[in-house]
């Protein structure tokens, strides 16, 4: 016999950890179905090490300059295996804390991999089967791969292979100037490898404003970073050291290893048995609506697994959805064009709402107020004037700024800045209901703050 749960969810990444933590608080039975380790590639293979890697690279440029501000320091030198071991040692404090949290919840953890068959009928691969009232489906993504760049963990590398080396390479191409391998080439850079950056679009950082985009591409080219935009890779030959990318034109480079970093594909192979009724789309998504729910009734599916932002903070969002909808409760569906992003490369960016080209794109009529931190008592005091926050409203009838749709930020900590934007652009907020808020002094959101003032017609310094 089947054990049976409320609620049955396969995968154990951000997406699955949370719906199961949500519910087992709200007194559901839960099983989780995970093949590696609960955290899934977030904590493991994705954000937590990348992050722990880019903050590396954080205090080795602060060793570097150190003498600026008048403290001597022997010039630095990287031992990235002793890197890799504080990387190790983050994530596994992580995990095991995770562990304990669903233990305490009481919530079943299986492991294995799990494929949804009729019924809502989960079977893991060990021969078990766990039937439940509503299945949840959470299995992640992977990286995607390029034609003639498989990875080999030698010459060319994804994500993983990247978050597991113990020594960097002297020289590097990545492929791709997303966020993710703008993040990857701006760490290694930082800490002494010649990169090279090549990407199909005519701009990196797609998405992203492009007053953002042209500050971190300022500060790329001034610290040696090699950004090639409007050029499609061809393929490369190994050599006795390192092997040679061809791109462009009939352009080549020599690199000791290829950073393949063009996004993500969702894990979806496998995971669905016949009679489910679960749609894939064209591109292995599962199809939602807007609470989480699948074609099939009582089966749900968040987090990578759907063609949404693939952000482990919207994963978390998308289980509170399914999970409030499965008790029945009002279930606010995830606004998509808001939420928050953040990517932490150097300088770091972070953004919600529209930017201005999609706003003037959605045929809105907006108003523009720009700061930049040079101007910043605080940024100047760490040493880091770099960047610049813009803030992008609707234009009333009268000539004065309405809602605010749009916070883009690029600069010293802006990660951390983000959320007074976020919750400006969430609840349609005007400048002149932000600009009441004091802007704690000497900060370094004082910039949003005063960014914000400059739209009513009254800022202090602009």
């Amino acid at each position: 016999m089947a054990e049976q749960f409320d609620v049955v969810v396969i995968g154990g990444g951000p997406g699955g950890y949370a719906a199961a933590l949500y519910g087992a608080g709200a007194g559901l039975n839960i099983a989780i179905v995970e093949k590696d380790k609960v955290g899934g590639t977030c904590l493991h293979r994705g954000c937590i090490p990348a992050k722990e890697f880019l903050e590396t690279a954080t205090v080795f440029r602060t060793v570097s300059g150190a003498k600026e501000f008048g403290v001597q320091a022997e010039p630095p030198s990287i031992d990235f295996a002793v890197s890799q071991a504080r990387k190790q040692k983050v994530v596994d404090q992580l995990w095991k804390g995770l562990q304990g949290l669903l233990k305490q919840r009481k919530i079943t953890v299986v492991k294995g991999t799990g494929s949804l068959a009729a019924n809502k009928t989960v079977k893991v691969d060990d021969g078990s089967e766990l039937k439940a009232k509503h299945v949840i489906l959470a299995s992640g993504s992977v990286p995607r791969t390029i034609p003639g760049f498989d990875a080999d963990g030698e010459y060319v590398l994804t994500s993983d292979e990247v978050l597991s080396l113990d020594k960097l390479p002297a020289t590097a191409v990545v492929i791709g100037g997303g966020a993710i391998g703008c993040e990857f080439a701006s760490m290694m850079s930082d800490l002494g490898v010649q990169v090279t950056i090549l990407e199909a679009l005519p701009k990196m950082l797609p998405g992203c404003d492009k007053d953002v985009v042209d500050v971190v591409a300022k500060s790329f080219k001034k610290r040696g970073i090699d950004v090639r935009t409007g050029v499609e890779v061809r393929g490369h030959t190994p050599g006795d050291s390192g092997t040679t990318v061809s791109f462009g034109d009939g352009e080549q480079i020599t690199v000791d290893c290829v950073v393949v970093s063009v996004g993500r594909r969702p894990l979806s192979d496998g995971l669905l048995a016949e009679g489910t009724e679960v749609e894939l789309d064209g591109r292995g998504f599962v199809t939602v609506d807007e609470r989480m729910r699948t074609t099939a009734d009582g089966v749900y599916a968040v987090g990578d697994l759907v063609a949404t932002p693939q952000l482990a903070h919207v994963g978390f969002a998308e289980a509170m959805v399914a999970v409030r909808d499965i008790l029945g409760e009002d279930a606010t569906p995830v606004d998509y064009g808001a939420v928050p992003w953040c990517i932490y490369c150097y300088p770091e960016v972070a953004f919600a709402g529209l930017s201005e080209a999609a706003a003037k794109e959605a045929g809105m009529d907006v108003m523009v107020a720009k700061h930049r931190f040079v101007g910043n008592g605080r940024a100047l005091i760490i040493g880091e004037p770099e960047g610049l926050v813009k803030v992008i409203a609707e234009k009333l009838p009268d000539g004065k700024a309405g809602r605010i749709v749009g916070v883009h930020m690029v600069g010293p900590w802006v990660t951390e800045q983000l959320g007074q934007g976020y919750l400006a652009v969430n609840w349609e907020a005007t400048p002149e209901e932000v600009g009441h808020f004091i802007q704690p002094h000497p900060t370094l959101s004082e910039t949003f703050g005063e960014t914000v003032l400059a739209l009513t017609g009254r800022g202090l310094h602009g």
